[in-house]
């Protein structure tokens, strides 16, 4: 049975985009030329990879065993030749990170912004995730999460110091709605929700205080996507908000918001950048790493 990397990296890439047409811009050819390739392929393995209607490519279960397992195979061999090749150049090509809003604007970008600089042939791809996106099969170098919350199948390195969540609101709401002394009794006031964009729910507020650790669901008049939305409905009053301290420090200053529960809010394990065991680092990540790993002082 003679077939080439060539063939299975592109029936890798119908299999994922469900479309030639897709595909084929994707791999820099003609939509017949990746047509001709799969077929290929299927004559030589003498079994069909995919169905194939006049609007849509479904993967057969022939199809679906193959993808499931030379796609990490065939990345690992991408990484690792893209590795060696390098070893003796200056850092070069993109590296692509997910992570949550907050993180990318007050983490990632004050230390990686001056390497666009330093290195022209380095590019950085930074995409807004909440969800736990599977950086393997999305394609990411790497992802950002809190440390708890990190596969045991990667490599994970602390970029930040510990962090904590700070429950605020405006001193006139405040003054108006009163002060809860306990999580419990934020169902009673009107609450700022985090809709997750990636996984379509709310976010529930979570406490620790000592070993006791729970979540609440509030509720109220408004829901927005971006903490930084967020910041700016609690500072106009429109009502509690619970956001990264670091997210409020300056309104806390200027005594546009105040924080209350405090004793309820523990810190917690920071922002960790995570990656695959098992991939061979290229010059361009090892930079990108060594830029955004926290050395504690």
């Amino acid at each position: 049975m003679s077939y080439s990397l060539d063939e299975l990296a592109t029936f890798v890439t119908v299999g994922r985009e469900g479309n030639f047409t897709r595909a084929a811009a994707h791999l820099g050819v003609s939509t017949s030329a990746v047509s001709q390739t799969v077929r290929s392929l299927e004559e030589k393995l003498g079994v069909r990879l995919l169905t194939r209607t006049t609007r849509s490519v479904a993967r057969t279960e022939a199809g679906e065993r193959l993808l499931r397992g030379i796609a990490p195979l065939l990345q690992e061999i991408h990484a690792h030749v893209t590795a060696v090749a390098d070893m003796s150049e200056r850092p070069a090509g993109t590296v692509r990170i997910n992570a949550d809003e907050y993180a990318i604007k007050a983490v990632l970008w004050p230390r990686l912004r001056p390497l666009l600089t330093r290195y022209p042939e380095l590019s950085i791809e930074l995409t807004t995730d909440y969800g736990l996106t599977d950086i393997v099969a999305e394609r990411f170098d790497a992802g950002v999460r809190l440390g708890g919350i990190i596969a045991a199948d990667m490599i994970a390195a602390p970029i930040c110091p510990p962090m904590r969540m700070a429950v605020v609101a405006s001193p006139a709401y405040l003054l108006e709605n009163g002060i809860p002394r306990t999580p419990e009794a934020l169902t009673g006031h009107r609450c700022i929700n985090l809709r997750l964009p990636t996984h379509g729910g709310l976010y529930a507020w979570e406490f620790g205080s000592g070993e006791k650790e729970f979540s609440v669901r509030v509720e109220g008049q408004l829901i927005m996507n971006s903490v930084f939305q967020i910041l700016d409905a609690s500072i106009a009053g429109v009502g509690l908000a619970q956001l990264p301290l670091g997210l409020v420090e300056d309104a806390l200053a200027r005594n546009e918001l105040q924080e209350v529960l405090r004793d309820w809010s523990d810190p917690f394990e920071g922002y960790h950048l995570y990656y695959p065991s098992r991939r061979q680092q290229t010059a361009a990540f090892k930079v990108v790493l060594d830029a955004l790993r926290y050395r504690s002082r």
